[in-house]
Formats: C-alpha cells, sequence, structure tokens
C-alpha cells in the first residue's frame, strides 16, 4: 500500500503535465524544454538522413560501402541446411513462361529460387506517388537468379546494422522458393499451397532479401511455394499530400503495392506450381499490421485464403487523414515545395525524399503521443481502402471472419522498444509522468496495478511490460477471443525469449541485451546458418516443429490436423495445437523446448486491460 499511495502526488504531477500538454502549441518550446528537464533519457528523432561514411549514391539506389554486415549472397546460397539437406544433384535453373516473359530462376542445394521478379512497373518520374501499374511486357529472357534493389530507406539509427547492400526507388519486385521436388516440365497433379511473407520494418526499413528471410528451409521443410514482397517505404509508400489523387499524394502506396503483388500471384503463381486458391499471407510486426489490413480490406478478399500475423503491434493506432496531411505539409516544407505541387515533389531526387522524410519525423518525441514514435510513417485511415483502426475492426467483426487466422507475440516484446526509446535509466517520477501522459484518466489504475511489482530504481523493465502486455499480447488476445465468439477459427501462440539460448545476432533489426522483437523468426525461417551460427539441438527441434506447425496450417488451415505430410513432419509429430476458443480453456501453444499448449500466463493482466476498455 506504501507504494500505491506513494504514487498518487507524482500522478497528480503527470495528469496536470498531460493536460497541459494538450494547450501548448508545436511552436512553443517551453513544455519541451520543461520536458527535456525532467528526462534526459527520452530519444531524440534527429538522425541524419544517411551515414555518408557507409554510403554511396549510384543512379537510383544507395549501396552499403565497407559494412561489416554485408551479405556475400554467393555463400548464402550456397549454404547447406541444417535440417534436411538435399542429397541429389541440384538441377539446371529452370525457365518459367509468365504471362510478362520468361523468367530464368536458380537451383540451390534446398529450392529452385526466383529472385527480383518484377509485379508492377517501375514507380519512378511520374509514377512516384501514384498507385502500382502493370509490369511491361520484357523480350528475352529475365535474369530472376540474384536479388534486386531493395525499396528506399535511411541506413541510420538502430536499423544500421542490416541494412540492405543496395536501396533503389524502382523496387516492386517479388522472390519465390519452390520445393525442388517440383518438376517445371509437367505441371503438378496437386499444386502446391502458396505462403506469401510481408516483411517488418516500421514501415521504413526491411527488405524482402534479407537473409534473415531466406525461404529455402520453410519451402522445403513444408512442400509450399514460399513468396516474399518488397514494397514501399517511408515517405516514398505512405505520404499524404492532399485529397485529390490527380494532383497529390494521398497514401497508402505500400499497401497498393501489397495488393498488386498478391494480383500478380493470382495470375502466375500456378506457373511455378502454386495453388492461387491457396494463399496464405503472414508476417510481423509492420507486416503482420499489413496483414490484418488485408482482412479488413474488402478489395484484397479474394487474393488470400488466411493470415498469419506475428507481434502485431495492435494498439499502435493507425494516423487520422488530419495527422497523416499534417506530416505531408511538413515534409512539403522540408523538400522546398508545397504540399500542392506535385510536379516539385515527384521532381525531387530519392536522397532529397529520404532526408525530408527523416527530418519530417525527427522531432522530439511528444510524450502526450508517445505512441507515435513506434511508427512515424505508415498507412492512415483514408476512409476508403482503410475504414477505421485494426483493433476496431476486430473486436467489432468488420474483418473476413471465415478466414481462418494464426496469430502471436513474444513473451518480452515491449524490451528493445522502451530501451530503444528510454537509453538511460527512468526514475519513478519519469514513469509517473510518462504513464500519466499515455493513459491519461487511466494511469493511476494502471500505476496500481504495475507499481508494487517492480522495485528496481529503474522502471524502463516496468515500462517495458507495460508495452507488452498493451500494444502486443492484451489487445491480441482479445481479438483472438473476439474471433472465437463470432465463429471463426484462431490459433494463438506465445513465442517464450526465457527458453531458448539462441544469441543474439545482426540479422534481426530491434535488440535490446538477448532480448529481439522478432526473436521467432530465426526458427521459423530456419535461417541461423545465414548468420554463422548454428542452432542447439533442442532449437533445431523446436525451429522444425514451428515449421511443422505453420506448413501444417498452410496446407489445411489446423496446423495439428492438416495432411499427412505436414502432420508428421520429416518424422516428427507436432504437437497437438488447440483452437483458440473457451471451451478449450483459451489455450495459446507455447513455444518453448520442447513447445507445448497451455493456459495464458498473463490473462489476468490482460482482463484488467479489457476491463479498462483502452484499446
Amino acid at each position: 500500500m506504501k507504494t500505491c499511495d506513494f504514487i498518487l502526488p507524482f500522478f497528480t504531477l503527470g495528469f496536470v503535465l498531460a493536460n497541459a500538454g494538450e494547450t501548448f502549441s508545436e511552436n512553443e518550446n517551453g513544455f519541451e524544454e520543461l520536458l527535456r528537464s525532467i528526462s534526459s533519457g527520452l530519444r531524440i528523432r534527429d538522425e541524419p538522413a544517411v551515414i555518408e561514411s557507409a554510403l554511396r549514391f549510384e543512379g537510383r539506389a544507395f549501396e552499403l560501402s565497407g559494412n561489416e554486415n554485408s551479405v556475400n549472397w554467393k555463400n548464402v546460397l550456397e549454404d547447406n541446411s541444417q535440417t534436411t539437406p538435399c542429397t541429389e544433384p541440384v538441377p539446371e535453373g529452370p525457365r518459367v513462361q509468365t504471362k510478362d516473359g520468361i523468367l530464368k530462376g536458380r537451383a540451390a542445394d534446398r529450392a529452385y529460387i526466383f529472385y527480383g521478379i518484377p509485379y508492377a512497373s517501375p514507380p519512378v518520374g511520374a509514377a512516384r506517388w501514384r498507385p502500382p501499374s502493370p509490369v511491361a511486357p520484357w523480350t528475352g529472357v529475365y535474369d530472376a537468379t540474384s536479388p534486386r534493389a531493395s525499396c528506399m530507406q535511411a541506413c541510420s539509427g538502430p536499423v544500421s546494422q542490416v541494412c540492405p547492400e543496395k536501396v533503389s526507388e524502382d523496387c516492386l519486385y517479388l522472390n519465390i522458393f519452390v520445393p525442388l521436388s517440383v518438376n517445371f516440365t509437367y505441371p503438378l497433379l496437386k499444386p502446391l499451397p502458396v505462403m506469401v511473407w510481408i516483411h517488418g520494418g516500421d514501415f521504413i526499413a526491411g527488405s524482402a532479401s534479407k537473409p534473415l528471410y531466406d525461404g529455402r528451409s520453410m519451402s522445403n521443410f513444408t512442400r509450399t511455394v514460399l513468396v516474399s514482397v518488397e514494397y514501399r517505404l517511408g515517405a516514398f509508400g505512405f505520404l499524404v499530400s492532399g485529397n485529390d489523387p490527380k494532383s497529390s499524394a494521398v497514401g497508402n502506396y505500400g499497401i497498393l503495392d501489397q495488393q498488386a503483388a498478391l494480383l500478380w500471384l493470382q495470375q502466375n503463381i500456378a506457373l511455378f506450381g502454386g495453388d492461387p486458391s491457396k494463399v496464405t499471407i503472414f508476417g510481423e510486426s509492420a507486416g503482420a499490421q499489413s496483414v490484418s489490413l488485408h482482412l479488413m480490406v474488402s478489395s484484397s478478399m479474394h487474393l488470400f485464403k488466411q493470415a498469419v500475423f506475428q507481434s502485431l503491434p495492435f494498439s499502435i493506432p493507425l494516423k487520422t487523414r488530419h495527422d497523416a496531411l499534417k506530416l505531408g505539409r511538413e515534409f512539403a516544407e522540408l523538400a522546398n515545395c508545397t504540399s500542392r505541387d506535385l510536379a516539385c515533389l515527384q521532381a525531387l531526387s530519392p536522397q532529397d525524399v529520404l532526408a525530408a522524410q527523416i527530418k519530417a519525423g525527427s522531432k522530439i518525441v511528444n510524450p502526450f503521443r508517445f505512441l507515435e514514435v513506434f511508427e512515424t510513417w505508415g498507412p492512415y485511415i483514408d476512409g476508403e481502402l482503410i475504414k477505421e483502426q485494426a483493433v476496431t475492426a476486430f473486436q467489432k467483426g468488420h474483418w473476413q471472419k471465415d478466414k481462418p487466422v494464426l496469430l502471436g507475440t513474444t513473451s518480452e516484446e515491449g524490451v528493445a522498444f522502451v530501451y530503444g526509446v528510454f537509453t538511460e535509466p527512468v526514475s519513478i517520477l519519469q514513469c509517473v509522468v510518462y504513464t500519466t501522459a499515455i493513459f491519461k484518466q487511466h494511469a493511476l489504475r494502471i500505476l496500481h496495478k504495475y507499481l508494487p511489482l517492480y522495485q528496481d530504481p529503474d522502471h524502463r523493465t516496468m515500462l517495458a511490460q507495460i508495452v507488452t502486455d498493451y500494444i502486443f499480447l492484451c489487445p491480441a488476445r482479445k481479438a483472438a477471443r473476439a474471433a472465437a465468439a463470432s465463429g471463426s477459427s484462431a490459433w494463438m501462440y506465445v513465442f517464450d525469449h526465457a527458453a531458448t539460448d539462441l544469441r543474439v545476432w545482426r540479422g534481426l533489426s530491434f535488440c535490446y541485451g538477448h532480448v529481439c522483437h522478432g526473436a521467432e523468426l530465426p526458427f521459423l525461417f530456419n535461417s541461423a546458418s545465414v548468420a554463422n551460427f548454428s542452432l542447439t539441438p533442442p532449437e533445431t527441434l523446436l525451429a522444425n516443429r514451428m515449421l511443422c506447425l505453420w506448413g501444417a496450417f498452410a496446407h489445411g488451415a489446423d496446423p495439428t490436423a492438416g495432411p499427412e505430410e505436414t502432420r508428421f513432419c520429416r518424422g516428427q509429430r507436432p504437437p497437438v495445437w488447440p483452437r483458440y476458443e473457451d471451451t478449450s480453456g483459451w489455450l495459446v501453444m507455447n513455444f518453448t523446448l520442447p513447445p507445448h499448449p497451455q493456459a495464458g500466463t498473463r490473462d489476468h493482466v490482460c482482463d484488467f486491460w479489457d476491463k479498462l476498455g483502452i484499446y
């Protein structure tokens, strides 16, 4: 009780500051200075547009030079699988006649690979800030044996260690991985399910060709055709400068790019042995956010059958039109254009766009809109394509409920976020101020719930748990329960950090210490070997079982009742994964060593958040 009584004066101070903050103009620096004096640990998003010593500009692309984390693609492509290395001679690279022209792929040790297939015309020049348009057919043979440039992004800040080797505005490409068992000479009697990966990266970074997402193991192990997609990022994909699409940028182009890729697959994936009627879309973080949006968008309805979202930040709100336009005006001013002068904006060089993008999001983080620090650029509610917040849509049933979903989080999602923002210890006073700024009238109840459990003088641990519970775990649980109540099929999981010995490696973009946002990805893609270390035998077993379950979901919706070839993956029978429904006691799969279903360990906490009704 002493702890709870002690916070009341601090709560009062925080509440006063929170409400006072709403009356301050953005151009007034006094309040910002007050906040600076309270916390020197609040991160200032004022990073340089590029690290000049690490980048050079050639044509349309930035290229990393002298980067110790650059990837030797020959080594990556020739690497042997830890799970099921192919013992047969590697065949010649296949050729596929698509509707646009002939593609030449390559054969690796576990899969046929087609890199850098164009699914839309380059969004450059007058096509910048326009919806994607169809690819122009080509003559001759298109070389799809090596990755193309990733979409434009800055190699600075926390993602600089894993920045793509090449970035370009010309980036609307996808990669396809096909099991070696597919014979391109004859059509398959039974086409394979298709899994489409949408990468994360806060909608400002990431790449389909990131070594972490090497799709050979997953394709080979699960007998699926795996596809990974590039889409426009940052201002290139989400700038909103006006309301008229003929004379301004109207945003959400990155989501339209994903739709164009899914449409291309409907028209072409059968040529690669895939079944266009059995497409599963899956993604992590911003990729999971994209997946959730496609489940809400009616024009995406016929482009996929089911979905997986991993570490979906449900409680990070999409921008309103007002906020998106405000950011667009700041961007245009920094680029020495006006928001209504589309010709001026389209004439900017790619590096000028990138520089203005970073500067527009580089002001001091406003603690009264603290969650925006996690997503400066991204989709917004335009009223047509996207009509409401994802968390609202799922709770109200405004999504494609006939589609099975698999969703989950990692056990310590918030650690990397909080420690990335607050680089210095957070005192109890600062903790109260920040909590009050975010949750306002609910802050006292939240502080009463969490403060007694955290006695360490550095309260970042407590803030990290609040972020984990409020942004990721609890709204995901509520969405899954809403799905179950509406008769939908849903399966839920938690990937447990504490139960694995996975060493931190630079294939993951967002880590703090030994905790990573996206920690399950090296297991799911079985891509640890790309980072030059091997999984332990128990970790390998966990990776194989995750691959088996994801593959079974792609084959037959139910992760443990799919076809025999996936239920008994490589001779391993995976654990039973019950549907998430009240009749089973709301069981979730705990991916630990060994994986097992269990009741939610933080259900009492999520009950608390559900009753607050703030997500």
